[in-house]
């Protein structure tokens, strides 16, 4: 019987083991493999564009395949001659919420401006900055419905 009994807690303890040791790690996924994700910006403090964006490239960074779009004042960041909150650099790392905006585009994020943006401007798309697009509510509604779709909202 004491056989039987330290057979029994010797399974016992294995199976312990078994269910409290962690399994192995998971890798980061490749972009083939992550997830879409959106980020939709329309904040018009330069801090929390430049956040929103610094999380953008981060989960890029992580696997992410991220696209931008800007609506409302955000989508100043987007302009040729934007203002100057779109262009001072931030602490700390000493970069601009647009200047993190076009190193995002050059490691090819797309970005987009909300389709109601320039219509109610004085200007239209040759003041945005070259790569830019202007979403449609079509396209829009599309990646939100995506299996899987991440979105951050700022």
């Amino acid at each position: 019987m004491f056989k039987q009994i330290t057979f029994a807690a010797a399974g016992l303890m294995t199976l312990a083991a078994c269910v409290v040791a962690p399994g192995p790690a998971a890798a980061t996924p490749t972009i083939e493999e992550a997830g879409p994700m959106l980020t939709i910006l329309t904040s018009a403090d330069p801090e929390t564009q430049f956040m929103a964006l610094v999380l953008t490239k981060s989960a890029k960074a992580n696997g992410e395949a991220p696209r931008i779009l800007l609506c409302s004042a955000a989508a100043d960041l987007a302009l040729v001659d934007a203002p100057e909150s779109a262009t001072k650099p931030l602490q700390p790392l000493g970069a601009s919420p647009q200047g993190l905006l076009k190193a995002l585009m050059a490691d090819g994020v797309p970005v987009e401006v909300c389709a109601i943006y320039l219509p109610n401007r004085p200007f239209g798309p040759e003041a945005l900055i070259e790569g830019v697009g202007v979403a449609t509510p079509n396209d829009m509604g599309a990646v939100i419905a995506q299996p899987g779709e991440t979105i951050l909202s700022f």
